[in-house]
């Protein structure tokens, strides 16, 4: 039992106290998750989706609407080497199991397949069909999910909830390089992470993506120098989990998803993306004598108005318009027009197919969203949960202020790594 990521020590008292929610959570976004996907192309949509799509894409570039943020996940039923940790499978852990099944109910993996060996291929098939929908040139970034590491750097897989190899990510974005970029994650305390490093760059990683909590890596240690150089002589985006996650337990290692410790990568001069702008949950404020919990999102934000980091702290804006993410939160980077040409759009695929996580009503409610447009979003959701992530970031708006256009002229943060 100890050795399950979802009862590691670090969590195991969160996880009773909040069974019975959870449970009924999870229940719920199973239901309610759409596995039929509609490969209609944007602009032959009947009104009103047509006119949503429209509004939505106007002023874009689709050449340079690259999605930052996209979960590729399997079995290895397809021998890509992919792994799920036991937790989620096993009579004995069902509120994991109703996570995984919510999960890949959101990204169409029919219940058949999870029995008979089509796993991998349904959720690449259900992604290429979504992407199909999106003018040509958008393109979308597949993360793989490196295996947790201890300090003494042994492999840990009983912390790993899942593992998408490097190769695997690579193989999958060369099938539709039109479509698939892919973003390589590499412990850096593994033995040959440099290797790994060098090898990932020339096989065309756009990024490295790192989940400190899951991964148990202290941004800090002294030990990821030489990692960061190569990054920084290379100029690869880090892109780094802060905040509270809830997708992905791992090691259990809440406290080192404070955005605070990102200035460790950033003073050796890598470009580091916090992923969801640090949008959930609360850290230490370790600038402080005495340091108390204060909402990441705050943390984050001091990183942002810090000069010393402009040319190099970024934010991604996936998962930020979930339900929860607090009003506050989504004011703040609508408002914040100064941060908008340092913010990336990305979904965090496959969870906008889930279908609690989104609510239009409370958009509303905030003032955030017209009325107007509940319906069609909600309809568009259904087909396609990616056009529905791109449609309701260009709607949302505060006091008259939007996403600016540049938020998701988001190529260019990548290229000049090449």
């Amino acid at each position: 039992m100890n050795d399950s990521p979802s009862f590691h020590p670090h969590r195991r008292r969160a996880l009773c106290c909040g069974a019975a929610a959870i449970a009924g959570l999870f229940t719920s976004l199973a239901a309610q998750a759409d596995a039929q996907a509609t490969a209609v192309p944007w602009h032959a949509w009947p009104a009103p989706l047509a006119d949503l799509l429209h509004r939505t894409f106007e002023g874009l570039d689709p050449a340079a609407l690259w999605d930052v943020h996209t979960h590729l996940l399997g079995n290895g039923d397809s021998g890509s080497g992919c792994t799920i940790h036991p937790s989620m499978t096993e009579g004995w852990h069902p509120l994991e199991r109703l996570r995984r099944t919510a999960i890949m109910q959101a990204a169409g993996v029919p219940g058949d397949a999870l029995g008979h060996g089509g796993v991998d291929r349904a959720y690449v098939d259900r992604l290429r069909a979504l992407a199909a929908g999106f003018p040509p040139g958008a393109r979308w970034l597949l993360f793989a999910f490196d295996r947790a590491v201890d300090d003494q750097a042994r492999e840990r897989p009983d912390w790993t909830t899942f593992h998408v190899p490097d190769a695997y990510a690579q193989q999958v974005a060369a099938a539709t390089p039109e479509r698939f970029g892919w973003v390589a994650s590499i412990h850096p305390l593994r033995p040959d992470a440099l290797e790994r490093l060098d090898r990932a760059l020339t096989g065309g990683a756009l990024a490295i993506k790192w989940l400190p909590s899951a991964m148990a890596i202290d941004l800090r240690d002294r030990r990821l120098a030489p990692f960061y150089a190569r990054l920084a002589a290379s100029r690869t985006p880090l892109i780094v989990h802060c905040g509270e996650e809830k997708a992905v337990p791992g090691a259990g290692r809440d406290e080192l998803g404070n955005p605070l410790l990102v200035r460790a990568p950033l003073r050796a001069g890598v470009r580091v993306i916090v992923a969801h702008c640090a949008s959930l949950g609360q850290a230490l404020d370790l600038d402080q004598r005495r340091p108390t919990p204060r909402p990441a999102f705050d943390l984050f934000a001091r990183l942002m108005d810090e000069a010393e980091w402009r040319d190099r702290l970024l934010g991604d804006v996936s998962a930020l318009f979930q339900v929860n993410r607090g009003a506050e939160v989504w004011r703040t980077v609508l408002q914040r027009a100064d941060w908008h040409p340092r913010l990336l759009h990305g979904s965090d695929y496959p969870l906008p197919g889930v279908g609690l996580l989104y609510s239009t009503a409370r958009l509303v409610h905030e003032g955030l969203l017209d009325a107007s447009d509940v319906a069609p979003l909600e309809r568009l959701r259904r087909h396609n949960p990616l056009l529905f992530d791109l449609a309701l970031k260009r709607r949302v708006a505060w006091r008259g202020e939007r996403l600016s256009p540049l938020v998701f002229d988001t190529r260019w943060h990548f290229e000049p790594a090449r």
